[in-house]
């Protein structure tokens, strides 16, 4: 009988096993997620009341980081960082997207799609820098070189924000509108679980951390109920710490 020889896909695909098995390492297929819920969960400030659920549990940041040796392994060159650069834009007087998740050594751009001035700032924990000011079509760009998260304004219109969280894993995850999160190609391991939500405090948020243990049959880390402080404000300082000047009754001068 005449054996038939292998296809060059599935040679190819038990060399590279084979390589890393000889290596150490762990082979993660594509399909290696990890996943959870969230629920963010709203205290009434008047007394009397119960608690109530948001019906909106996205922008729940989620991230995994090792702390055993073998995912630590892995990790330290799993999930490259892309070669196109995240993008928050300056459009309507609003940043696009509000929430950006990057990792460490990432370069965000902040293009002007505006057709007048921004002046875009951080000076509250993680990155701090000041872009000045910056007219209609330009574009300026800032290295993330830290973990943290930065709060982002301009100078010059104070309903403008967004967040930048920078982490130092490969594995983390955004809830969506229904509160699923989902991380992809987690390597089994020892993690701890770190959960960061704009409108929560950050004292509720610390216990939220947690050690999980990532095995073949334990890949759902059930759910995760995120309390929402009752006192939170959008409102916020300028890069001077003052209150923003009120904008002229007639709008922009034209040139």
């Amino acid at each position: 009988m005449r054996i038939r020889p292998l296809p060059r896909n599935i040679i190819a695909a038990l060399w590279i096993w084979g390589t890393c098995a000889l290596a150490g390492h762990r082979v993660v297929s594509p399909g290696s997620q990890v996943t959870l819920r969230v629920k963010i969960q709203n205290e009434s400030t008047k007394p009397g009341l119960s608690r109530q659920r948001s019906t909106d549990e996205s922008e729940v940041v989620v991230w995994l980081r090792p702390v055993d040796a073998n995912a630590t392994e892995f990790s330290a060159s799993a999930g490259e960082q892309p070669t196109k650069r995240p993008r928050v834009i300056q459009k309507d007087k609003s940043f696009q997207p509000h929430l950006t998740v990057i990792r460490v050594g990432s370069v965000v751009e902040f293009p002007n799609h505006d057709p007048f001035f921004h002046n875009v700032f951080s000076l509250f924990n993680g990155k701090r820098f000041d872009l000045g000011l910056y007219e209609a079509g330009a574009s300026n760009s800032v290295r993330f070189d830290h973990a943290g998260v930065s709060y982002i304004f301009c100078n010059i219109h104070p309903e403008m924000s967004a967040v930048v969280v920078t982490v130092d894993t490969p594995y983390y995850g955004v809830s969506d509108h229904s509160g699923t999160v989902t991380i992809g190609n987690v390597p089994e391991g020892k993690y701890e679980m770190h959960v960061w939500y704009e409108r929560s405090l950050a004292d509720a948020l610390k216990t939220l951390t947690r050690t999980v243990n990532i095995s073949t049959g334990s890949r759902e880390l059930g759910t995760v109920v995120v309390a929402q402080d009752p006192g939170f404000t959008p409102t916020h300082k300028n890069k001077y710490g003052q209150d923003y000047p009120t904008p002229p009754k007639q709008g922009y001068p034209q040139p």
